[in-house]
């Protein structure tokens, strides 16, 4: 039988509706396996942002404050602001 190709999928011509639908469902279930596993290897690569149609790897930054840091910093930030809102008074 001749390989004949139509919409990026081959079939054998002379195959029916049922087993050209029954073939596409099978090329369609080995995608989502082979989906699923890019989506398992890119999110231990450091996470997933899934936008429109694409899936996109975000770096993780390393923090250049630590958390105490921050929140001296946060602290000492709500200090001037109450002393501003004294002074205004």
């Amino acid at each position: 039988m001749e390989l004949v190709s139509q919409f990026g999928f081959w079939y054998q011509r002379g195959m029916n509706l049922q087993q050209i639908r029954k073939a596409l469902s099978t090329e369609l279930n080995s995608l989502d396996a082979r989906r699923a596993k890019l989506h398992t290897a890119i999110k231990a690569l450091g996470g997933v942002r899934v936008g429109r149609g694409r899936a996109s790897v975000k770096i993780r930054r390393k923090s250049k404050f630590t958390k105490a840091g921050l929140a001296r910093i946060a602290a000492a930030q709500r200090a001037r602001w109450a002393k501003l809102k004294t002074a205004k008074k």
